[in-house]
């Protein structure tokens, strides 16, 4: 199917990169390697959004829960993103990308924080495709830091506290890190497994959700076209009844 006769294309598609130690064990080489491959499925995942016309494309990169694994590993996934980040920003900014990292900033390293703040500023008033960044985040963690702020701000305000009380779920919304961007209309996952791992929790529950076999560093264009496939086959309801 061509990008002529692509239809029903989402607005928002949130990838969940999975596999990427798999498949360089697969290869017989360090799980490190397979981080420095995934890049290249990140850049064909963007350069298919805007092909394809999505006009918001989410990563989940990085976990609160991934502060757990190997400190070596941990060590070379934060300079691969200041690496990749620089490497590529030009290229994001020529093709009308804006760049944004959400997640629990105060975690990461400084020179890291620098290299985000750079590139997102760099990168403000693009229009073609939001690329966000999950970077240090969970779901969980969204949930508790909006109900944390909400709290606040009613103890801030105590003439407001009715008007907090009685909010509605958009009213919610805007404490998330989340707050402006659209919820997510496809949730892919790779490598197989099919959980959302603390990922979008709130933002993601009337998401489409996909679990596709391919490893992260394999899921490139061809495999993003098929999960834009299988969204336009999906009939959305929202509770209702059509």
């Amino acid at each position: 199917m061509s990008t002529e006769t692509m239809t029903n294309i989402p607005v928002h598609v949130s990838l969940i990169m999975d596999g990427n130690g798999r498949w360089a064990k697969e290869r017989g080489k360090e799980r490190v390697y397979g981080h420095f491959e995934g890049v290249g499925s990140v850049r064909a995942c963007v350069e298919a959004s805007v092909e394809y016309g999505v006009k918001y494309l989410s990563l989940y990169a990085f976990s609160e829960e991934n502060w757990n694994r190997p400190q070596e590993e941990v060590d070379t996934l934060m300079g691969l993103m200041v690496k990749a980040m620089a490497d590529e920003m030009d290229s994001l900014d020529k093709n009308g990308v804006r760049f944004v990292v959400l997640g629990n900033r105060a975690r990461l390293a400084d020179e890291l924080n620098v290299t985000i703040d750079s590139c997102m500023e760099c990168t403000k008033d693009n229009k073609t495709l939001t690329l966000i960044i999950f970077l240090s985040y969970s779901g969980k963690w969204d949930i508790l830091q909006a109900a944390r702020k909400m709290a606040e701000e009613m103890a801030a305000s105590p003439e407001r506290r009715q008007e907090i009380e009685e909010m509605g779920v958009d009213g919610f919304d805007r404490y998330l890190v989340t707050a402006g961007v659209p919820d997510p209309d496809l949730i892919v996952r790779t490598s197989g497994e099919s959980r959302l791992s603390n990922y979008l929790l709130w933002q993601g529950a009337y998401s489409e959700l996909l679990f596709v076999d391919s490893l992260w560093p394999d899921f490139r264009k061809e495999e993003f076209r098929k999960a834009l496939e299988s969204y336009a086959k999906r009939d959305r309801r929202y509770g209702k009844v059509k």
